[in-house]
Formats: structure tokens, C-alpha cells, sequence
């Protein structure tokens, strides 16, 4: 896999914002040294968040998302200022390009803060604006933000601006870990992996196909196999595993089977720990306990495939939430971006793994579940508790087991 396989979740997302006609779209084409963007003198020629993914000297893989400006006006200017702010949710650093009037700006730099998004100002149009040293020194005495200023047309502050966006990028991009310390260099790991309608003809999912890479680079010795293979692939095996990693739809099998002395988990427990709170999903878990045939669920996936006959999240949670529940009990499901802003009427959340997704985006939502007070969970957990098992399962972080909840 080369560096533009990467899958955009998995990359550092920087976010250019700013009033229309700033020259966003000029630095994008500047920083990236394409012509990503369509660039024009008419403000509100970026009608949509555009996405350029590329790979950053001294990081590695990023996406640049150039957004329309927060000053657009009337129905349509409404519509694309809602793309800009919905982009924030992906944001893992904010460039803010001022082009004068920084006090002006006051609101929308609270937000990102507020946000706790690592803000870079940039005075852009450096090279024709009158007075760039006075603008900078305004946004330090205003925002507390040391500004570059930049000229996409000289090229002057591109250099230091990627430094910038270097430095400023979230520690955890320096130590990302889907396995975290569950497995080690010289452990095999043995992979369980159903092949049903969800996985294309020739192709692996994503989760499964990120998860091997790791172990790779990791150098443990990876076994693959069906549930139907499980025993076989154990009986192959000088000595059990040291990790069984299985697709959550197989949880149950794969606990009974295994050896006593390999450690169980799911792909969808490794990313809700990758991507989100492992720990709020356990938490909200044990709000299956409480469900009623009155009660009121929403499940949410990040991607918008075409569900199959035996898609975990369309159909076998939902059979186990009623089994557990009573029939009654109504589900809801949204897709890709689409999210409830008001989460009260419901009394859970069950979220898929979120592979399509990157960190902070799910971060949000699990933080605005909880703002709301709704409790939120993860697929793999939630299936790991409908099958009494979650007890059993080992997250990433050493071993440590996911806890003593028994539904």
C-alpha cells in the first residue's frame, strides 16, 4: 500500500477556514502544488468542502479540506456555511486565513477553540494587502495566535506553514495503534474472519485489512481462517494463539472454542478503541440492561453500503435488542453523515466501528451523546454483551479485560 492508499480516516485532517474570498483555495493549490481547488475572484466560488489528500514532508499522510467562507449569505450562502461547520467535526487542525479585520473573526475562533481544534492563523494575500505586520500583530494581541503570513502567489510562508501543521498535530497521530498492546512482536494472532455478502468478491473490509497490516508491521505471524476453520486453524497451531481477533457476528462461536489461554476481542472492539471511548461504549452498555419493549434505539453507521440479508447492524442486533427487550422495542438507523442533532428520544446509541470515519469525528458524536445524556455503545461491545461474553473480551491497552458487566 502506498502513501495515496491511505484511507482518508486515517489521515491527519487540516481544515482551511476563513471569510469568502481570503485565498483559501489559492493555498490549497499552493500548499498541495496542484490545482486542487477551483480558484476565482467571485467570493463564494467554493460551494462545497472541498477534500485533497497528499502526503506532508516530516508527517506522513493528510487531507486538506478547503471550505466555503463562513460569511456566505442568504438560503444557498446558509446551506454552504452548515458544509464548512459540518467539516469542523473532521478537523484535526485549523488553518484560519484573515485577510483584515481580524476582531471581526472573534465568534468563529471561539468555536474552534471551543472545540479544542489547534488553531494556525495565516494572513493570506500578503503580497497585496497594505499592512500584513499590523494584521498579524492584531491577531496575537486578539487570539493569543503567533500569524504567518503567506502569498500563495510568491510562496512566501508556505514552508513554515507546513511546519506548522506538523507541530501542531494531535499526539496521538505520532502513536496510532489498532492493536495497541494486545499483541507483540513474535505473537500469533489468529484472525476470524466470516466472508458473507458484506465483504466484496476479492476483496477484504477495511478493518480486517488494517488490522493485518499492523500485526505485520508489529512482525507477529498472522493465521486467517472462517468460523467453519476455526478448529482446523487451531489444531494447525504448534501452541494456541496468543490473540483471537474475530468479526464481532462470530463472538459467541469463537469464545466457546478458543483455548483458555488465548485472549478474545473483535475487529469492531479494536476500532471503537481506536477511534473513540472505548470506555464510554462499556459504559453505555449497560444501558441493554434497562432496555423495554418501549424503548427507543438508534443504530448508526458510517458508511452508507446497501445493507445485506445478514447485516450485523440492520438485522442481528436489532433481533437481539427485541429478544432482550420485547418486540416492541424500535430501532432507527442513519447512515454516513446523517446524525440526530436531538438524541433525548432515545435511551441508547449503537454505533458500527466507525472505520470510515476519523478519530474526531467520532469523538463528537460520543461526546454529544453524552452532553445529551444518552448512552452510546459500539457494535462489538454491545454484541459482546447480548451474548454474555463481554466479560471475557480483552481490549487493547495490555490485556486488560473489558470488565465484569454479565447481562
Amino acid at each position: 500500500m502506498n502513501m495515496n492508499d491511505t484511507p482518508r480516516s486515517e489521515r491527519l485532517h487540516v481544515g482551511l477556514f476563513g471569510r469568502r474570498n481570503t485565498g483559501k483555495s489559492s493555498l490549497i493549490n499552493a500548499i498541495t502544488g496542484q490545482e486542487t481547488a477551483l480558484v476565482s475572484d467571485i467570493p463564494g466560488t467554493t460551494t462545497d468542502p472541498v477534500y485533497k489528500a497528499m502526503e506532508l514532508h516530516g508527517f506522513g499522510p493528510v487531507v486538506f479540506i478547503d471550505t466555503p467562507g463562513l460569511d456566505d449569505e442568504g438560503k444557498l450562502g446558509g446551506m454552504r456555511v452548515s458544509r464548512a461547520m459540518e467539516a469542523l467535526n473532521k478537523t484535526d487542525v485549523a488553518l484560519y486565513v484573515f485577510d483584515g479585520a481580524p476582531e471581526s473573526e472573534a465568534d468563529r475562533i471561539a468555536e474552534l477553540k471551543k472545540r479544542q481544534i489547534p488553531v494556525i492563523a495565516l494572513v493570506g494575500k500578503c503580497d497585496i494587502l497594505k499592512d500584513p505586520d499590523t494584521i498579524a500583530t492584531d491577531i496575537g494581541r486578539l487570539y493569543g495566535l503567533k500569524a504567518i503570513q503567506v502569498s500563495a502567489v510568491s510562496g512566501m510562508g508556505i514552508k513554515e506553514l507546513r511546519n506548522a501543521v506538523v507541530s501542531s498535530a494531535p499526539e496521538r497521530f505520532w502513536e496510532l495503534s489498532i492493536t495497541g498492546d494486545l499483541a507483540k512482536t513474535g505473537d500469533t494472532v489468529l484472525l476470524v474472519m466470516p466472508q458473507d455478502r458484506e465483504a466484496p468478491k476479492g476483496r477484504l473490509i477495511l478493518p480486517q485489512v488494517q488490522t493485518i497490516r499492523e500485526l505485520l508491521d508489529k512482525n507477529c505471524f498472522v493465521t486467517a481462517c472462517t468460523p467453519d476453520g476455526l478448529e482446523a486453524a487451531l489444531s494447525s497451531l504448534t501452541f494456541p494463539p496468543r490473540l483471537i481477533i474475530t468479526d464481532s457476528q462470530a463472538f459467541k462461536t469463537v469464545c466457546e472454542k478458543k483455548p483458555p489461554e488465548s485472549l478474545l476481542t473483535s475487529f469492531s472492539i479494536l476500532f471503537a478503541a481506536y477511534k473513540g471511548d472505548i470506555h464510554a461504549f462499556i459504559r453505555g452498555a449497560e444501558a441493554l440492561e434497562r432496555l423495554k419493549g418501549s424503548s427507543r434505539v438508534l443504530i448508526a453507521e458510517a458508511c452508507a453500503h446497501a445493507p445485506a440479508e445478514e447485516d450485523i447492524g440492520r438485522v442481528r442486533i436489532p433481533t437481539l435488542l427485541r429478544k432482550k427487550a420485547g418486540e416492541g422495542l424500535r430501532v432507527d438507523f442513519v447512515r454516513g453523515r446523517d446524525f440526530p442533532e436531538d438524541l433525548t428520544g432515545y435511551d441508547l446509541v449503537i454505533h458500527c466501528g466507525a472505520c470510515m470515519f476519523n478519530r474526531r469525528q467520532m469523538m463528537g458524536r460520543i461526546a454529544e451523546a453524552e452532553r445529551q445524556g444518552v448512552p452510546i455503545c459500539n457494535y462489538g461491545i454491545a454484541l459482546a454483551c447480548l451474548n454474555g461474553i463481554l466479560g471475557r473480551v480483552s481490549l487493547p491497552g495490555g490485556g486488560e479485560r473489558a470488565g465484569t458487566y454479565a447481562p
